[in-house]
């Protein structure tokens, strides 16, 4: 089984996505917990960019990770300064990580355009740059920005500045997609060029999804040949976003037949994308591939009678394997088996028989035409399911009640609910006060 290495940089990339704000303790628990996932390499931030990430790498010693080697990222020396002048390499050394990730430019455009120098003098720049480096002791990944579309406006120059990285020492040379415009098939061909190029060097990719395509790049690049990968959790970066690793590490393990993680590890892959996703305070894509809430679950009635006879009818993998489940949902689209499945989900301890059920869903038809939904309302269906039974007897019966809500000055508003409830044979009154009147309301019931 081949073997791919993953480089994980949410704390980095990702941290440049609109919304998202990590602060020195996000980082760091992000970094334990994808240590724990067993991420080979974790981009810890640019030293040289900020003081939080200047501290993360102070702090990221303390950390004792197991699996995961921490990485610092930054640029190649400014143009016409010598390595040893250069404030980012001397911050890049000083975060003390035994490997960097340097970028330097493939694309004539940005050499002339944006740095404003001339081609020889950036290939002067990587290679100096990777040579000081090393030097120092430092291993080097490096990332080739732009490589696509530099190769594709002039690939003589692109597949130059790969051998100035090469024989100054970069020890991979990962091609980046950083505009996310590259299509799949033109993104293979290029990698193909390069690994005929290359045949014995490690070659790596990072893409972007501004096309939506970055996973499906990835993947292709792999075919290609590459085997390190770039990306982030729940694809988070900037524009866009990233490669989405939550879908990239099980498409390459389970649909590619390569090692990445321990399966156990693997198991543990939603936990960690709703970790990510809580820390950075976002919440998580419910639609994600692999480790969404709605990745395997079923609505349909005609899907879910399927999926309960046969699995893989409509599920293309065990979710367990990714640390998921099936869902099996009720609503106006249900059938038979949807109220058959929730009931034995919901009320183990009742006896759903067939009629009985076509009973129910026929109900949850009608109801959700008149603007119900049980979908999100489980509990709201289970007491369906326990009203449809023989003799059913309400655990209690609301008589009446009565909300008051009043402001006065130099007070919040106030709300109290008074309500009078049979339990049994018994009656009760009593009241609560609440934040709002449903509160209230909601907390007078459950007193009484």
């Amino acid at each position: 089984m081949g073997r791919v290495e993953v480089l994980d940089t949410t704390l980095r990339d990702g941290a440049q996505g609109e919304g998202i704000s990590f602060s020195l303790e996000d980082k760091l628990r992000i970094a334990r917990r994808l240590d724990e996932l067993g991420i080979h390499y974790i981009e810890g931030g640019w030293p040289g960019s900020n003081p939080k990430d200047a501290r993360f790498f102070e702090r990221a010693g303390s950390l004792a990770l197991r699996q995961a080697t921490i990485v610092a990222f930054g640029s190649t020396r400014r143009a016409d300064v010598s390595p040893a002048e250069d404030a980012n390499l001397a911050a890049l050394l000083a975060a003390g990580t035994p490997v960097v990730t340097l970028f330097g430019k493939s694309w004539q455009l940005h050499v002339e355009r944006v740095l404003g120098t001339t081609l020889d003098e950036n290939l002067r720049m990587i290679g100096d740059s990777i040579r000081y480096l090393r030097a120092a002791g430092r291993r080097v990944i490096y990332d080739a920005e732009h490589f696509f579309d530099g190769f594709a406006a002039n690939p003589d120059y692109a597949l130059e500045t790969l051998r100035a990285a090469l024989a100054a020492g970069a020890e991979c040379l990962v091609l980046c997609d950083t505009n996310g415009g590259t299509l799949p098939g033109r993104l293979a061909a290029a990698v193909a060029r390069v690994r005929a190029a290359f045949p014995d060097v490690p070659l790596g990719i990072h893409a972007h999804n501004d096309s939506g395509l970055a996973v499906a790049n990835t993947l292709a690049a792999v075919e290609a040949g590459v085997t390190h990968v770039q990306g982030t959790f729940n694809g988070y970066g900037e524009r866009c976003g990233n490669a989405d690793l939550c879908a990239v590490i099980p498409n390459l393990q389970l649909k590619m037949g390569l090692s990445v993680l321990a399966p156990e590890q693997l198991a543990a892959l939603t936990e960690a994308a709703h970790f990510v996703s809580e820390v950075a305070n976002l919440r998580p894509n419910p639609h994600a591939p692999y480790v969404g809430r709605s990745a395997f679950a079923h609505k349909g009635g005609v899907h879910v009678s399927a999926v309960l006879k046969a699995a893989e009818s409509y599920q293309h993998i065990d979710p367990s394997l990714v640390g998921n489940e099936r869902r099996v949902l009720v609503s106006e689209l249900s059938g038979k088996g949807n109220i058959l499945h929730k009931a034995a989900e919901l009320c183990p301890d009742l006896e759903t028989p067939t009629e009985q059920a076509r009973e129910v869903l026929r109900e949850v038809k009608e109801l959700e035409a008149r603007g119900y939904q049980f979908e999100g309302a489980e509990g709201s269906f289970e007491l369906l399911l326990r009203r449809s039974q023989p003799g059913y007897q309400p655990p209690f019966e609301l008589l009446d009640f009565l909300v008051l809500v009043e402001k006065r000055r130099g007070t919040g508003i106030i709300a109290e609910a008074t309500v009078k409830a049979r339990v049994g044979d018994e009656i009760i009154h009593t009241a609560a006060v609440g934040n709002g009147p449903v509160n209230a309301l909601d907390r007078a019931i459950r007193k009484a």
